[in-house]
């Protein structure tokens, strides 16, 4: 095993970020850099043994810069925060005090606001041992960024051993009360590129999942059977996708509020025989298969659009600050957030 690291480009304040490679003994190779903890590129095997690209993602920095990119931005492979997915109206109330956030998904708050922490530069420390090797990255939020009260230290800890498991690893501290919900938004198209997710077949091990109108919760967890989000038996992402609006695009429940490493579920694809098993200690996970990714022009070439790419997003409820009943996204001074997410990688 062995990471490498390299030059990714410059921001537009001319501050250079980093692009680092993991690779394992099976050639497995994951890059990441330290604009916004972004996963840029998971290059796996097919059952044939050619590898490919089966995330979304660029090759240069200028790339996520790009205002094509950033006026439909669909988050790829970054870190999303202080809090990922949803707070209806962008507003809520601590300790009495009331807060208020950027509204930047219609009327409500998403992934953080306006400069969340995946457009941010964090600070890298290589990690390298005998079992892994990956990158620790680190943040200082101060009070109040982008609405939120007090100065949180976060962590994001990449990853990659032999057994072709992505770890993903974060912990989050702060002086005062807040809230914090983080998640990564990788996704994943298992063809490579080569065609959209339609024919990928998941299995989600969520007999529920928290109903929601104009993704905000109502707070009711409904069961899924008989409902187009029974992903109890795999089927394929196309399947039930016409009678959807916008697609998939909604929080399963996995029933883990005790934060044990659960397998969450699994996304396939017949043709490349390639597989991604997902474990959380999360307590829900958000499917969404990408009906506003843009269609871009990245070297000439046409890329990505509608379902080129499909997220499994492991996080706390959307809007859970609203909802007492949800799994708790409070973080007080001296205790520390953790929370483990693993992809693992093969073939069938």
């Amino acid at each position: 095993m062995k990471i490498t690291k390299s030059i990714f480009g410059k921001t537009n304040e001319g501050i250079e970020v980093d692009l680092f490679t993991l690779t394992n003994d099976n050639l497995v190779r994951i890059q990441i850099t330290n604009y916004g903890a972004i996963i840029t590129s998971i290059v796996t095997p097919d059952r044939n043994g050619k590898m490919d690209n089966i995330a979304c993602g660029f090759d240069k920095l200028e790339d996520y810069l790009s205002a094509e990119y950033l006026g439909s931005y669909p988050y790829f492979g970054a870190i999303c925060g202080r809090c990922c997915n949803r707070i209806a109206e962008g507003k809520f109330t601590l300790d009495g005090k009331n807060y208020s956030l950027a509204v930047n998904n219609g009327p409500n708050h998403l992934h953080g606001g306006l400069i969340g922490y995946d457009r941010r530069l964090w600070t890298a420390e290589i990690v390298e041992d005998i079992e892994k090797v990956g990158v620790k990255l680190s943040y200082l939020s101060p009070d109040l960024e982008e609405g939120y009260p007090g100065n949180a230290k976060i962590t994001c800890t990449y990853t990659l051993n032999n057994n072709n498991e992505l770890t993903i690893e974060y912990t989050a501290e702060t002086d005062q009360t807040t809230i914090v919900n983080l998640t990564n938004h990788t996704y994943f198209n298992l063809t490579g590129g080569k065609d959209q997710i339609l024919n990928h077949e998941l299995e989600l091990n969520a007999k529920t999942y928290t109903e929601s109108i104009g993704n905000i919760p109502t707070g009711k967890i409904l069961p899924v059977s008989g409902t187009p989000f029974d992903f109890r038996t795999k089927k394929k992402l196309g399947r039930d996708i016409a009678g959807l609006e916008d697609g998939f695009d909604l929080n399963f429940v996995l029933d883990n509020t005790a934060g044990e490493l659960v397998n969450a579920g699994y996304l396939s694809e017949e043709i490349s025989g390639r597989m991604v098993e997902v474990y959380t200690t999360q307590p829900g996970i958000q499917l969404y298969t990408g009906y506003w990714i843009p269609e871009l022009i990245i070297d000439g070439q046409q890329k990505f659009g509608r379902f080129s790419g499909v997220a499994l997003e492991t996080q706390h409820y959307p809007d859970s600050i609203h909802n007492p009943e949800f799994p708790s996204v409070l973080l007080t001074p001296g205790q520390t957030f953790y929370e483990k997410t693993i992809y693992e990688f093969g073939t069938k």
